[in-house]
């Protein structure tokens, strides 16, 4: 019996000793061509795993060696190729939705314009143009701009400054965001940068929602399904979320309704895109009840508006805080567009014609975008058979990662200085605006999905940066690490710890 033992003892040592050669030699061998190895069944998991803390940045230094790379045999192609994105996002679009499988991961913002497709997605994009394109909302913008920055944003640092505290700017910037938002969605402020930052339910629940969302792209969908049965993990969150955003968004299409049967007077009251789809013609063509479409858009455009503005502006100041030279130009820009008299005085408001005239501002805003876009990746499921300009053969049913992180830092894209943080790439020989392809420049996607906010959130993160620098010194707070997390959403995981001073102090 002991003879026995030991036998099975040394064979189950020897399995182990192979087992290990074995995972040395394939490890070795995967290093041999700079790519991970992808195993039977699991595919790239024990890679993604090893690297889950800067999973953006290994995709990126995989797909600087290769055009396009199958995660998992072939059911899914990573890829960060330019050619390749003006395929699938602009020449094939329509072989590219994004598919069934998309909207049972996203499921929290229901049927919202970048969660929908085909006939629906276009029944949504013309809304959303309606409502861009409407004289009111270019009348209103502004004014909700400055009275969020008077009433809220202005007010904090103020007190801030004059108490010396230190304070996470990237909280701030998500209060501001959402605070803009809402007023402009439903007409309703939920001041939450009121003193003492009282919590907010809507923003607790989209970042719950958020990090549920990454977990579902990661696992089985048998087995994320199974977590939400059971209610334990990420998907317990995620119930919990829904509940709470379902509840605030009914909360404001409740008071929206009663308003509106007191006031029928459209021009005196403040423009708010709800009131767009409380009306009988825009109704027209939705296949959901007018509740649910108002439930979706509330939820889903308040999340565009919040997360993706506040996360370019955090991420803006924390790289001027590590390129001074470039502070110091933003900072003679505005100061050459204000006159004599106001350059030297506190001023917090700009109108739209001057915000213009900040062409290496927005330069600034634009490499910080291409370095850190907040959406760090994109997927498309392939309706038919096809072929892409890498040579890739793609089957239907074949999932597609655009990582836009990575496009935005290929050398093969944008130079061997790609990494660098260079507003002077965006601006031209005779001072105005480079415009830079959708399948090079992908922070607001490309092609005819392309964000129909672009615009506004150029103008938004262009008043807030003024504001702030032409008042303030932003210094943050070195003993602080700064990461990007694990997310749908390329927020600073560890906050942005900052101390404000007034200029001139």
């Amino acid at each position: 019996m002991a003879l026995s033992d030991a036998i099975w003892a040394s064979m189950e040592y020897s399995q182990i000793i192979m087992a290990v050669i074995c995972f040395f030699f394939l490890h070795r061998l995967s290093l041999s061509s700079g790519l991970p190895w992808n195993w039977p069944l699991v595919g790239m998991l024990p890679m993604m795993f090893l690297n889950f803390h800067r999973i953006y940045d290994k995709f990126t230094d995989i797909l600087e060696m290769t055009n396009g790379v199958w995660f998992t045999d072939t059911d899914m192609l990573i890829t960060a190729d330019s050619a390749n994105v003006q395929h699938i996002m602009s020449a094939n679009v329509s072989n590219y939705p994004k598919g069934p499988e998309s909207k049972k991961i996203f499921d929290v913002f229901g049927d919202v314009l970048f969660n929908s497709d085909h006939d629906e997605w276009k029944h949504h994009r013309k809304m959303s143009h309606s409502i861009f394109n409407d004289r009111r909302f270019h009348h209103f913008t502004p004014v909700i701009n400055r009275g969020v920055l008077e009433k809220g944003l202005i007010p904090i640092l103020e007190q801030v400054s004059k108490e010396g505290l230190e304070v996470d700017l990237q909280d701030i910037f998500e209060r501001f965001m959402l605070d803009a938002t809402c007023l402009m969605l439903t007409g309703y402020d939920p001041g939450s940068l009121r003193n003492g930052f009282p919590n907010v339910p809507f923003s607790r629940a989209m970042d719950d929602a958020t990090e549920a969302i990454f977990v579902r792209h990661i696992l089985p969908e048998k087995l994320w399904k199974l977590q939400k049965w059971l209610g334990i993990g990420q998907e317990k969150k995620m119930t919990r979320a829904r509940e709470t955003l379902d509840d605030i968004a009914a909360d404001y299409i409740r008071k929206k309704q009663e308003q509106l049967r007191v006031s029928k007077d459209d021009d005196q009251e403040v423009f708010n895109t709800l009131r767009c789809f409380l009306t009988e013609d825009e109704a027209v063509g939705s296949t959901k009840h007018p509740y649910n479409v108002m439930r979706d858009t509330i939820i889903g455009l308040t999340f565009a508006g919040r997360d993706t503005v506040s996360v370019a502006l955090a991420w803006f100041f924390w790289l001027l805080s590590e390129n001074p030279l470039v502070e110091s130009k933003i900072r003679e820009e505005l100061e050459t567009n204000l006159s004599q008299n106001e350059a030297s005085k506190c001023r917090f408001f700009f109108d739209i014609e001057e915000l213009n005239k900040l062409v290496y501002l927005r330069g600034a805003l634009c490499e910080t975008l291409r370095l850190f876009a907040p959406i760090p990746f994109q997927i498309r499921t392939t309706a038919k058979t096809d072929t892409l300009p890498s040579g890739h053969r793609i089957k239907a049913k074949t999932k597609i990662v655009l990582c836009t992180y990575a496009v935005g830092r290929m050398k093969s894209i944008w130079g061997e200085d790609c990494l660098e943080f260079k507003p002077e790439r965006w601006v031209s020989e005779k001072g105005g605006i480079v415009i830079e392809p959708s399948n090079k420049f992908l922070a607001f996607s490309s092609g005819p999905r392309i964000c129909p906010g672009k615009e506004l959130a150029f103008i938004r993160m262009k008043a807030v940066v003024a504001a702030i620098m032409h008042n303030y010194n932003i210094q943050v707070v070195k003993s602080h690490p700064v990461l990007p997390p694990t997310s749908i959403v390329l927020r600073l995981s560890m906050a942005l710890k900052v101390k404000i001073t007034k200029r001139g102090d």
